[in-house]
């Protein structure tokens, strides 16, 4: 058994977070049962040059540049949808799925737009990306105006990966939104949503802003955040008859190089995080996890000693935590779709 299948062997669904065609049929074959998508993601693939007939054939038929770069990521999200199409089919819509990411400068500083408009926009772009499609998710951050969207989105049939969540305060807003979608529909056999919990982000944060932490919860608080919002998801949708699962996915689990020169092993989330619901790992993650030799048993359940909880309860402020995550996670998410937009004026030049 390989690394990435003894991980699958204890419950966890591994999602991967590319729609690289090669990387989607290599993961596939290793275990991933779905996939992920960004505008960085997008760009990556796009700057190889593998895609530039496609492109150019939306280039030849008028279209904007915009108009090409949501052109581009329907077709890979699509083409990695067909990929796991025959999972989805067996799990009954529970697993096979590709998240399709919502116009990311609805979160742009420069965007005038309200909080309510921003809503509507979410849940008109939500509906047109989803129509006709059978595994594909619709990712929507956790800010006001994406968790404004939620119910709406829910209620129209559609199942929505809620990304950019940092703390149990997004996370509870956004499980609520999704519980009053899915109270309003008649087809709950088909209600489906994903919570996108970032995980190394919050131990680069406390390494720099919580540097009084003990050694052992230093490290550790982005594992004891998702752990303890994957117990309260679990306790909260138990017995309330949705044949698929309601899930977190743990995001950000890519180690991260720390600010005293080291990088932790690649596998520290994966194997912390091991034992059910979803992990989006990057392409290169699994690659490492897989070179590891690592047999991984479910620890998803399993918190540190009391000592290392009371020492993050008493000296990190999750509020603060949350700011200062999500205004990073908003222009981490707005700039790389400003940048896929003008890669693709620079490839119009260069294929004219």
């Amino acid at each position: 058994m390989t690394p990435l299948q003894s991980l699958a062997a204890t419950g966890t669904k591994l999602w991967l977070d590319s729609v690289d065609p090669e990387l989607i049929k290599l993961n596939r074959s290793q275990g991933a049962t779905g996939a992920t998508s960004n505008p960085i993601i997008i760009s990556d693939l796009l700057k190889t040059g593998r895609f530039d007939a496609h492109m150019k054939t939306f280039f030849d038929a008028g279209r904007d540049d915009e108009a090409v770069a949501w052109a581009m990521t329907d077709k890979l999200v699509k083409d990695a949808q067909d990929v796991f199409l025959d999972v989805w089919t067996a799990t009954k819509g529970d697993d096979g799925w590709v998240s399709f990411e919502l116009d990311p400068l609805l979160e742009d500083h420069a965007q005038t737009r309200n909080t309510e408009e921003r809503s509507a926009e979410y849940i008109r772009l939500g509906k047109e990306w989803a129509a006709g499609h059978k595994n594909r998710m619709i990712k929507v951050p956790a800010t006001p105006g994406g968790l404004g969207a939620i119910e709406e989105l829910v209620a129209a049939g559609i199942c929505p990966n809620i990304t950019l969540i940092f703390s149990e305060r997004q996370y509870l807003l956004a499980r609520d939104a999704v519980a009053r979608g899915a109270a309003r529909r008649s087809d709950k056999e088909n209600v489906k949503s994903v919570y996108s919990i970032f995980v190394s982000r919050v131990d680069v944060y406390t390494e720099k802003q919580v540097p009084n932490l003990i050694p052992a919860a230093q490290g550790q608080v982005g594992i004891v955040n998702a752990k303890r919002i994957y117990k309260m998801n679990k306790e909260f949708w138990a017995g309330k008859g949705f044949p698929r699962k309601q899930e977190m996915i743990f995001a950000s689990t890519g180690t991260k190089k720390m600010a005293d020169g080291t990088t932790p092993p690649a596998w520290k989330y994966v194997e912390a995080l091991a034992g059910d619901d979803i992990e989006t790992n990057p392409p290169q993650t699994n690659e490492d996890v897989q070179k590891s030799g690592r047999t991984f048993i479910k620890q998803v359940e399993q918190l540190p000693p009391a000592e290392v909880l009371a020492d993050i309860d008493a000296k990190v402020d999750m509020k603060k935590l949350e700011e200062t995550l999500m205004s990073e996670g908003l222009a981490k998410f707005a700039e790389p779709h400003k940048a896929l937009i003008a890669l693709i004026a620079k490839k119009r030049a260069e294929l004219k």
